[in-house]
């Protein structure tokens, strides 16, 4: 066991090592001329940098506690062009000296670090920047083998602190900045490895950063090499590990992952305007991503977007404009978050609605898009197996349905919108075949008086700022046709047996019930929000109904006048029955008459009425009478009513 004696010499011997070692170090620090450390470090940085460095402050050199020499106001440029904006600029340049080598006379930078650095990134047309030289010189001085007269990289390791990044390409308008950045770039000796963490500050959204790279002198050299990508920030989170070369041209090929709350935040944070309707919120993608040029190719891609999702292949191309193309299928979409802004029908008031239609943010991209879905849900319509084709260009959508099961029936035809001078214009021709006719006229229109299977099919136009000014514009034709079904509210073979016995017995339920038919056609023409009746027929058991007149799409009233009449056995043989009517009101709740002058011819008893009519002493009170029995359906006329009235 050593003794207090020999443990107090191994103390003084340790103590003096360590003076001699400050001392040497001190007198180091004497015997090193700042200038010879100053054009030593700067020497390294233009070496590794190929950028010629300016000194424009004062220079610090210190070697205790730790080696370093300091600069401020540094500016690194390009010496073939002085003129042009720097690369870097900084407030400070610190740079840590290796102490081994700095003890043998030899000045070695061991990491470097910048203090509030401005570092901007101009792009030129042909995918070069100003720092494509630099970024050379430096994978030249990390080959293995460089000559002694080029030095290899010997610091490690660089440091931004409060910094600010700015890219520009004048040629396309692109300028982005990241401030506030927080950078640690390291690339260790002992591997071909490369680093980079952090974070900044990008549109006023906080982002932290990471990014690896396997082989840093092949991406310098613009080689294979692997590369991993962090980004995390309130508009999304991305992940990207695969790997990346530039020789030929750019190629990054690998695995992407981008989430996020709110697509469309996302897409108004990036300068994008949103665009139209609801929904577009949570979202997610991952894919194999291939980028060649400017081409963006997402193949096996997984897309969710409010709550939907579907699988298929993507391609993005920015030149000449950014294009979206793509396939994608789905098991289910419910399209109903996109469509919930657009209320047609004001529920409270039953009527249009007149707030403006939103078209915007579509005319930055072209978009040709093929959806496939086994369950579509838009809004309260169930919509079976369904293929669409989306077509954007210039600002103009078209929507191509080749197929879709509908309303127990079929769907197909096409409808497209573009801007225009007085808001948008609509273009629709659209063709439902075989469907349940209540079901899919009360989706439409929100009428719910036709029922039956049957073939509806519209081909109109319109143009206006809100549903209202479209339906005020709205030109074109309609057709549909029937079978097997009942216009409900009415009951007119029970109404014309009771007319025929009793002309003028009308009561005043005889809005009730329905009339089945066994064929409906009916054909109509719009002009200028009017839909003129051009044909109906409607034949079914032992009526038969002929109508002509208008209807008011935006009033949404009808004003029409036609004939009903009671069918002989006999096909040969004349209507048994015949009654003229009018159908007036709002078409979700109409009003049908008879014509009561009509009534009044057919019944003898009521024959003196009109003789009293020729007389001008009583033709005024028989008016009334006759108004009153077009206005409550003869319900007054009902008590004097009696067998013996026809004759």
């Amino acid at each position: 066991m050593p003794s207090a004696t020999g443990l107090l010499r191994l103390s003084l011997v340790i103590a003096a090592v360590f003076a001699a070692g400050i001392g040497a170090l001190v007198a180091a620090s004497a015997l090193v001329p700042t200038d010879s450390v100053r054009s030593a470090v700067i020497a390294e940085i233009r070496a590794v940098t190929g950028l010629e460095p300016t000194i424009r402050g004062e220079v610090a050199v210190s070697l205790f506690p730790t080696a370093m020499v300091s600069f401020a106001d540094v500016v690194l440029g390009d010496a073939a062009d002085p003129a042009r904006d720097p690369a870097l600029t900084a407030d400070r340049l610190t740079a840590k000296l290796q102490l081994l080598p700095l003890l043998v006379g030899s000045i070695q930078p061991a990491d470097m670090s910048l203090t509030r650095p401005h570092i901007m990134v101009r792009l030129d047309p042909d995918g070069r920047s100003n720092w494509s030289n630099s970024l050379a010189t430096m994978a030249r001085t990390l080959k293995p083998g460089t000559p002694q007269g080029q030095r290899v990289l010997s610091f490690s390791e660089i440091r931004v602190s409060g910094g600010t990044i700015a890219v520009v390409e004048p040629t396309r308008g692109v300028h982005e900045q990241l401030s506030e950045v927080e950078l640690s770039f390291a690339w260790p000796s002992i591997s071909r490895s490369f680093g980079a963490s952090g974070r900044f500050v990008w549109r006023e959204e906080a982002f932290d950063a990471s990014a690896n790279a396997a082989d840093l002198l092949a991406a310098l050299s613009g080689d294979r090499s692997g590369l991993k990508v962090r980004l995390a920030g309130a508009p999304f989170k991305l992940a990207f590990d695969g790997h990346i070369s530039q020789r030929p041209t750019l190629k990054v090929e690998g695995t992407l992952a981008i989430d996020g709350k709110s697509l469309r935040e996302a897409m108004r944070w990036g300068g994008r305007q949103p665009l139209p309707g609801g929904g577009i919120g949570p979202f997610a993608l991952k894919a194999q991503s291939n980028l060649t040029g400017g081409n963006w190719v997402l193949s096996g891609a997984n897309i969710e977007l409010d709550g939907n999702v579907a699988e298929g292949v993507l391609a993005f191309s920015s030149e000449p404009r950014t294009t979206v193309k793509g396939t994608l299928a789905a098991d289910a979409l419910d399209l109903s978050p996109y469509l919930s802004t657009v209320e047609v029908l004001r529920t409270s008031e039953r009527d249009w609605n007149r707030g403006t239609i939103a078209f915007d943010g579509l005319a930055d991209f072209d978009l040709d898009l093929r959806l496939s879905a086994a369950r579509v849900t838009v809004a309260s319509a169930r919509l079976g197996r369904t293929g669409v084709a989306a077509n954007l260009r210039d600002g103009r959508l078209a929507v191509t349905i080749g197929e879709a099961q509908a309303f127990g029936g079929a769907l197909k035809g096409t409808v497209a919108l573009a801007k225009a001078a007085d808001g948008i214009n609509v273009k629709s021709q659209l063709q439902f075949s075989d469907v349940d006719l209540e079901a899919c006229l009360g989706e439409l229109f929100g009428l719910r008086r036709l029922e039956g299977k049957g073939t509806l099919a519209l081909a109109v136009e319109a143009s206006g700022d809100s549903v209202l000014a479209l339906t005020q514009t709205m030109a074109g034709t309609a057709s549909l046709s029937g079978r097997q079904g009942a216009i409900t509210g009415f009951n007119v073979e029970q109404l014309l047996k009771r007319l025929e016995q009793r002309p003028l017995s009308i009561a005043a339920d005889f809005r009730r019930g329905r009339t089945p038919f066994e064929k409906l056609n009916v054909t109509l023409r719009i002009a200028d929000g009017t839909a003129t009746v051009e044909d109906v027929l409607l034949e079914g058991g032992a009526i038969r109904l002929a109508l002509g007149g208008s209807a008011s799409i935006p009033l949404r009233d009808l004003d029409l006048k036609g004939t009903a009449a009671l069918v002989a056995a006999s096909a040969d043989d004349p209507p048994v029955f015949e009654l003229p009517f009018v159908v007036q009101g709002r078409w979700d709740d109409p009003i049908m008459l008879p014509d009561a002058q009509s009534l009044i011819r057919r019944s003898g008893a009521a024959a003196p009425l009109l003789d009293a009519v020729r007389d001008r002493k009583t033709r005024d009170q028989v008016r009334s009478v006759i108004e009153r029995l077009n206005r409550d359906g003869g319900a007054a006329a009902a008590p004097v009513a009696a067998p013996a009235e026809k004759q």
